[in-house]
C-alpha cells in the first residue's frame, strides 16, 4: 500500500497550490479519502473529506470556499485544490485512506505560505 503526496511548496499569500495523492496497493474507489494537516506544535487536523466512490465532501470551516477536494477513481488519485492561501495554512499536509477496517497514511508534504 502506498499513498504519495505531491504538489506542495512555497507560495505567497493569496496564491494557489494543487496537492495530489497517488494511491496504489488497495481498491482506491472503495475508500473514504481525507486530507489532514499538521502545523508545527499543533495536532493533526482534518482539512477535507470525500466519501468513497466520489460521494459527499466536508471541509473544516477555515478552508470552506477556498479549498476543493476531488478524486479520480480511474487514476487512483485524490486532489486538494487550495486557493487564496493564507499564512495560517502553512503545515505538513497528509493524505489518508480509510475504511472501517483499514487506515493508510502518506508521508506528508510541506506547504508554506509566506511573502
Amino acid at each position: 500500500v502506498q499513498l504519495v503526496e505531491s504538489g506542495g511548496g512555497l507560495v505567497q499569500p493569496g496564491g494557489s497550490l494543487r496537492l495530489s495523492c497517488a494511491a496504489s496497493g488497495f481498491t482506491f474507489r472503495g475508500y473514504e479519502m481525507n486530507w489532514y494537516r499538521q502545523a508545527p506544535g499543533k495536532e493533526r487536523d482534518l482539512v477535507a473529506n470525500m466519501a468513497s466512490y466520489g460521494g459527499s465532501t466536508t471541509y473544516t470551516d477555515s478552508v470552506k470556499g477556498r479549498f476543493t477536494i476531488s478524486r479520480d477513481n480511474t487514476k487512483n488519485t485524490m486532489y486538494l485544490q487550495m486557493n487564496n492561501l493564507k499564512p495560517e495554512d502553512t503545515a505538513m499536509y497528509y493524505c489518508n485512506a480509510k475504511t472501517a477496517w483499514y487506515d493508510y497514511w502518506g508521508q506528508g508534504i510541506h506547504v508554506t505560505v509566506s511573502s
